[in-house]
């Protein structure tokens, strides 16, 4: 991964939340802006939103189950547990209102929201696309995958 490339998006794209927030955001305007040419990238976008919310869920899912894991063998690190079950619930709840924002928004007034549309070209978005793709989990342990 080229991270350069990524921290010059991340400069470019002005916003709160965490990068991965950011750099979700810059992609959906590239697709948002695109789709005039491409009417596929109205699907593709609409996806990316399904998959991220959906990744949101099933992270909370695992973090409680991790809770409750370590509820049931009372370990000595529990309270460092929980801060960071606390953690992820409120990182997770704050990407879902950062999609439910996104969903809510009507195409058209998601383009006069936009930022400048410089800021993400074509090879950008495939970057964005492929950064994104190796946080997921199966992306991270394709090398056990491969090994076994």
């Amino acid at each position: 991964m080229d991270q350069g490339s990524i921290a010059r998006i991340l400069k470019q794209v002005s916003g709160g939340g965490d990068e991965i927030q950011q750099l979700q955001k810059a992609l959906l305007d590239y697709l948002d802006e695109n789709t005039e040419t491409d009417a596929s990238l109205v699907f593709s976008r609409k996806f990316y939103i399904a998959q991220w919310f959906r990744d949101t869920t099933m992270e909370t899912e695992k973090a409680i189950k991790s809770q409750k894991d370590e509820d049931s063998s009372e370990g000595t690190h529990h309270a460092k547990d929980v801060e960071t079950t606390g953690q992820i619930m409120h990182r997770a709840e704050n990407r879902k209102t950062f999609l439910r924002n996104i969903i809510k928004t009507a195409p058209s007034q998601f383009s006069t929201l936009k930022m400048n549309s410089d800021t993400v070209d074509y090879e950008d978005a495939c970057l964005i696309v492929r950064y994104l793709a190796s946080m997921r989990p199966f992306a991270q342990s394709f090398d056990i995958y491969l090994t076994q």
